[in-house]
């Protein structure tokens, strides 16, 4: 099985791994698409094992990338996923020096990625990016991390973005997020009847544009969920998991 990568005219006839065979994300996979359609013109780069599988990488010029980094003439990866029965066959080693070798060939200065402090859901392992040589170079609060692969010494240090801060203005749910992960797209309308079934106010803030992503108050733009303006968590949750969190929350501020 070899490595196969997406461009514009193949993109609609293939898969793009995520939300396989659901029908709940079906528009949110088109939306996925749709941005990484225009993201290619940027420089993106979408390549997957030729499997129905999850196994794929995502990456583009950290300029282009909807994070609030500054990392100039590095790749930025957006998401290296490698899942099931497909992990410990080297996918992840393969999609990370293809993207290496993309990197050193447009002449930039190295690779960065987020990733967590420790294992977090739909954040990549930082052991492993670790183990391939990248070292952290900034984090931010509560447990996001920025590593580094740099491969020229005289390049500028990789950084989160000052702005990021906590909504002090904000009351109740704010769910800030892209449409580049379909599980996100996905949840909120289950997560608005749930937040409205607590009579909790719920606003949510699609980032449609680059400079948005770069200045938003939530590092992990693919989703972001705060409550009365304070970060809460990155993850892409469930309904049910929702309703005990929003739960827990309320108990604590009442």
């Amino acid at each position: 099985m070899g490595i196969i990568q997406l461009t514009k005219n193949t993109i609609e006839t293939e898969h793009i791994c995520c939300a396989l065979g659901a029908k709940q994300y079906e528009n949110a996979v088109s939306e996925k698409k749709k941005w990484i359609r225009e993201r290619m013109d940027e420089g993106l780069v979408f390549s997957r094992l030729d499997e129905r599988a999850k196994v794929f990488i995502e990456y583009l010029p950290a300029e282009m990338a909807w994070v609030p980094i500054q990392a100039p003439n590095y790749m930025y990866i957006n998401c290296l996923w490698v899942s099931g029965r497909y992990k410990n066959n080297g996918y992840a080693k393969q999609l990370l020096s293809e993207c290496k070798e993309d990197a050193l060939n447009r002449g930039m200065d190295g690779i960065v990625h987020i990733v967590g402090q420790k294992k977090y859901p739909y954040l990549s392992d930082k052991q492993f990016f670790q183990h391939m040589g990248f070292e952290e170079v900034d984090q931010a609060d509560p447990y996001f991390q920025l590593v580094a692969l740099k491969w020229n010494d005289q390049s500028v240090m990789p950084a989160f973005n000052k702005q990021v801060k906590t909504l002090s203005d904000d009351e109740g749910i704010s769910i800030y997020y892209t449409a580049q992960c379909p599980f996100a797209v996905g949840i909120i309308d289950d997560l608005r009847k749930v937040a409205e079934s607590k009579d909790v106010l719920f606003k949510t803030f699609h980032i449609r544009s680059r400079e948005e992503a770069q200045n938003a108050p939530t590092i992990w733009t693919t989703f972001g969920i705060f409550y009365n303006g304070m970060f809460i968590t990155h993850e892409i949750i469930s309904a049910n998991k929702f309703e005990q969190l929003l739960t827990k929350l309320m108990e604590e501020n009442s």
